[in-house]
């Protein structure tokens, strides 16, 4: 059993927060002496672990409270995420590092900002965040895809992906067109029939996911040519417009 105290020091996290993570639920003290010092067990402290990881994610504590209630929560998979996270955390700072190096040997030879480009970390935090969040969408998501085969998903991968094909072909048009506009309500008509209902909110969400330069733009433009993602980002916000 660790004091308050001890799990502060050892956790980063200030005596003032821990107090208000008992005093909310998130994380009660194991136990509580006469003299009214918390205590704390391992169980406590792998559940502090979850919290901060989930804070990474940036959910609210009622959000982390929430999910770590529940009864499907599932801790391996929190820990997977976690490790992935903090793996392209460390790509990132390891390219800061080989760049600020190079500055300093040689001078700025090039003009290339690759190095803080934290997209990759943003994309992957986001999907984490969607798959805890339990939101309507992701919740009628998981009940559609409960019930397929890999053969069916992996057709509606192929499908959606030719939609992508599609918007390839007409790239070099005015995104505004009625034809890119028409291929944008059929993409946004295919979410929601195999996915879940995608309103306008959530197909602007997934064309900026699509153009900000992550795996998402990577494979669309694979499918479709360079530039099929950003193309189609903007015929999304031309249907959404309307």
């Amino acid at each position: 059993m660790m004091t308050v105290h001890e799990v502060s020091k050892i956790s980063g996290v200030s005596i003032r927060a821990m107090h208000h993570y008992d005093k909310i639920g998130l994380l009660p003290a194991t136990e509580v002496t006469s003299a009214g010092y918390r205590l704390y067990d391992d169980t406590a402290l792998e559940r502090l672990q979850h919290i901060l990881l989930f804070k990474e994610l940036e959910f609210s504590l009622k959000e982390i409270k929430d999910i770590l209630d529940s009864p499907d929560f599932d801790r391996d998979k929190a820990l997977e995420q976690q490790i992935h996270l903090l793996e392209l955390r460390k790509e990132h700072i390891e390219n800061l590092i080989d760049l600020a190096r190079g500055i300093k040997m040689i001078g700025v030879k090039e003009m290339s900002f690759e190095a803080f480009d934290t997209r990759k970390i943003d994309e992957y935090a986001e999907q984490a965040k969607a798959s805890w969040g339990k939101t309507d969408a992701y919740k009628e998501y998981e009940q559609k895809a409960a019930g397929r085969s890999i053969e069916e998903q992996h057709s509606i991968n192929a499908r959606l992906m030719g939609i992508f094909a599609e918007f390839g072909k007409i790239r070099n048009q005015d995104p505004e067109s009625a034809e890119a506009v028409e291929l944008a309500k059929k993409l946004q008509d295919f979410i929601t029939e195999h996915f879940y209902k995608c309103t306008d909110k959530i197909l602007m969400g997934l064309g900026s996911m699509y153009a900000g330069g992550g795996e998402f733009t990577i494979n669309i433009d694979k499918v479709g040519g360079e530039g099929t993602a950003v193309f189609a980002d903007k015929a999304i916000r031309a249907l959404c417009r309307k």
